[in-house]
């Protein structure tokens, strides 16, 4: 039965500005220092018109902060592919059409494709609308196929820079990120362990502390097979996160706490101490990274309504500015790709935030401009900064990194030449309202069914996960690793079906979710973890002492 009235549409608490990333100079650092190069080289040759290509190869550093260093390089590889192909496509088609609405069609199907795929890889931010941005914007600058080979070469260079500077830190920090994810779990587990399991917002906590847990072991296992004694240490505390999850009553919150103050710096990582009941060898992160990934085409399937809803969404976003006559409709139809998210309601706080971030922005722009004008170097210079900013102030919240993405974008037009201020902001206002009506016009027309659908598939998912680790556990004596990788199987289906309800809560038009067999199937799922927990003979931390050991090292 589908439900006939719409969610609400929520105000209080879009604009709200979050805490900022305890990595939030990073991204930032990476972005000046994967632009400035290029930029500089194209300004002292006096070909600053270059930029916008050099710039898609630069861009690619924003991507995969948190993801271990080896996890890092194949995906900012696979980024640089995805944004230069995006760039070579559009620069084709660019040459050999100038049909204003073919090009916007070219570029409503690259948006839902990046979309798509993103999605699917759980990239991660700045996720599609970055390439989205480059690929829509090239679909419409001046170009003959002769010189596209030359354009897409400037991009790929530009592209293995920004590899080799986001791989950088790796030579000073090498297990930098999987000590950010098990301290992230640490000082989840400890909030929910100060909770007593039953105390106000337990329920919540104990979904962070999942969630929070099972980031941090992906982050271990995407680190790849490396038997060295960090990694080792790292393991032994994810452990203690889980016992916490467990028996949050028996637990320490202070000692969590200390462990997760203790990875954030440079120094020793904590050792947890030897686990009752088990070993290094029955941690089952071994026989975890010989199960074979689940392929593409899988992942793609769910996302296939979300797809949809992109292209047709930034389709009409771009038709319409054609049809009001704006010079620019890629702003639109990227407006657009850029508000969309796992659901509807979510879709509208995007929506709202890219709104309020872009006219405060183009109020940047009008303030910066004089500046830049005075000299190309100061062309350059300003989008720097404007990018250190966007990247340092957008993990607090969307709608303040967009006050500096939109004079940014708005300057790098200025790198070819100089152009009316008042037509820029004017072109701005116009295609970012366009672009965010009609796209949220399309998310509501355009539904998506099997959101509902999903949570079913979650619900057998745990109920399987459930099941197999129940029966090792009656099992007298399980094959080594294999309730400790049934455990971890169990929790992340947890998540998922987690992450799939609260995606599917905010879908309109949709049958009625079945709120309380997910209920019933978490509170069961945890129980069954606790189990598994006890049954391995794990000390709860109030009965256990910690220690740093000297040799363990970052």
């Amino acid at each position: 039965m589908s439900s006939a009235t719409p969610h609400r549409l929520p105000l209080a608490g879009v604009l709200r500005l979050g805490r900022p990333s305890d990595i939030w100079f990073k991204p930032a650092l990476s972005a000046v220092a994967s632009a400035a190069p290029p930029n500089l080289i194209l300004l002292a040759l006096g070909r600053l018109d270059l930029a916008m290509y050099t710039m898609a190869g630069s861009l690619c550093a924003m991507y995969a902060h948190n993801r271990p260093y080896a996890a890092r390089a194949r995906a900012l590889a696979w980024v640089v592919l995805g944004m230069v192909g995006g760039l070579a496509v559009a620069l084709v088609a660019a040459s050999l059409t100038s049909d204003a609405v073919v090009l916007v069609t070219v570029g409503a199907l690259m948006a839902a494709v990046q979309k798509a795929v993103c999605d699917a890889t759980r990239l991660g931010p700045p996720a599609h609308v970055v390439l989205a941005f480059i690929s829509s914007a090239s679909l419409f600058a001046p170009q003959t196929l002769g010189q596209v080979p030359g354009h897409v070469g400037l991009a790929l260079a530009a592209g293995a820079w920004a590899w080799l500077v986001g791989m950088a830190p790796a030579l000073l920090r090498p297990h930098g990120p999987e000590r950010r994810a098990t301290a992230q779990a640490l000082n989840a587990a400890a909030a929910y362990a100060q909770t007593r399991g039953t105390g106000d917002g337990h329920v919540r906590a104990r979904a962070a502390t999942a969630a929070a847990v099972h980031t941090a072991w992906q982050s271990l296992l995407a680190a790849g097979a490396r038997p060295d004694h960090t990694r080792r240490a790292l393991e032994r505390l994810l452990v203690r996160a889980e016992v916490a999850l467990a028996a949050p009553a028996d637990t320490d919150p202070g000692r969590l706490r200390a462990w997760a103050r203790a990875l954030r710096g440079t120094g020793p990582v904590p050792e947890a101490g030897s686990l009752r009941g088990t070993s290094e060898e029955l941690l089952g992160v071994d026989v975890e990274l010989a199960l074979p990934r689940r392929p593409l085409r899988s992942r793609l399937a769910p996302l296939a309504p979300i797809a949809v809803r992109t292209a047709i969404g930034c389709a009409l976003a771009g038709y319409v500015s054609l049809a009001l006559g704006a010079g620019r409709p890629y702003w639109a139809l990227v407006t657009a790709a850029s508000l969309y998210q796992a659901n509807v309601t979510l879709t509208w706080s995007r929506g709202v935030q890219r709104v309020v971030g872009n006219l405060v922005g183009v109020l940047v722009f009008a303030a910066v401009v004089p500046l830049a004008h005075l000299h190309p170097a100061a062309v350059v210079l300003c989008c720097l900064a404007l990018n250190f900013g966007a990247e340092a102030l957008i993990g607090r919240n969307y709608w303040l990194g967009s006050v500096c993405v939109t004079p940014m974008a708005l300057l790098i037009t200025e790198f070819a030449r100089t152009q009316d201020p008042g037509r820029l902001i004017t072109e701005r206002v116009a295609d970012t309202l366009i672009g965010a009506l009609v796209g949220f016009v399309a998310a509501v027309v355009v539904t998506n069914r099997r959101a509902g659908g999903r949570i079913e598939h979650a619900l057998t998912a745990v109920g399987r996960a459930r099941e197999h680790a129940a029966r090792l556990l009656a099992e007298p004596r399980p094959a080594p690793g294999a309730l400790d990788t049934a455990r971890r199987a169990l929790a992340a289906a947890l998540v998922e079906l987690r992450d799939t309800t609260d995606a599917a809560s905010g879908e309109w038009w949709q049958r009625a979710l079945p709120t309380e067999r997910v209920v019933l199937a978490e509170q069961a799922g945890h129980r069954t973890l606790a189990a598994t927990v006890r049954r391995q003979g794990l000390v709860p931390l109030a009965q256990d002492t910690g220690r740093t050991t000297e040799g363990t090292r970052p």
